[in-house]
């Protein structure tokens, strides 16, 4: 099995790339988060890699970081979705997306990536939901998004002994009474007292 390729950057488009292995030409899937962190053409580049075996050919797939590698392995092995079609739910939302998505069980937001019918969205949310910490995705979510206060009083709750999902549903029933979004102990207090 191949696990990463090193080498030289010799065609890169939004979904593929061609990596110059000394001599060898590897073509190359990518998401398009991949993508944006790609060097210019001629460059030195390394993809972590999965490759994919079927009885009708192989693909590499490629990613920036194990982070999404690791989520493109937990999706293709859903029942019904491939490697091109995990790499396209990859290229339609972030990893924190996704795992926020999983973790809220918002089938809608899933179901936005093109590919990604309602019945689709429905497995990715119950076969993954187990798979990833809910308190982790959200609190990485709130990070991403640049709220680190989010992220805190999640963890202040789930620290407290609240289950994961009752302390998400915390913070956002406190929020939507109107708590100061950037003051993690007036949001800490305001979710303790919404229960």
């Amino acid at each position: 099995m191949i696990a990463f390729l090193n080498g030289i950057l010799d065609q890169k488009h939004p979904t593929s790339v061609v990596l110059d292995v000394q001599g060898v030409g590897y073509a190359v899937l990518i998401p398009l988060g991949t993508y944006d962190r790609l060097p210019a053409i001629g460059e030195r580049c390394r993809l972590l890699v999965h490759h994919h075996i079927r009885e009708d050919g192989q693909l590499l797939c490629g990613f920036a970081t194990e982070e999404e590698r690791r989520m493109f392995e937990l999706l293709i092995g859903i029942s019904g979705i491939g490697p091109k079609l995990a790499l396209g739910v990859l290229s339609g939302l972030s990893v924190a997306e996704l795992r926020a998505a999983i973790a809220e069980g918002n089938c809608k937001r899933l179901s936005g990536v093109r590919g990604v019918g309602k019945k689709t969205a429905e497995r990715i949310v119950v076969e993954l939901r187990d798979k990833i910490d809910p308190v982790e995705a959200l609190a990485g979510r709130a990070a991403a998004g640049g709220n680190a206060t989010l992220r805190d009083t999640i963890l202040a709750l789930a620290a407290l002994g609240f289950p994961q999902d009752q302390a998400r549903k915390m913070v956002q029933a406190a929020l939507e009474a109107g708590a100061n979004a950037s003051d993690t102990k007036a949001l800490l207090k305001q979710a303790l007292g919404s229960r």
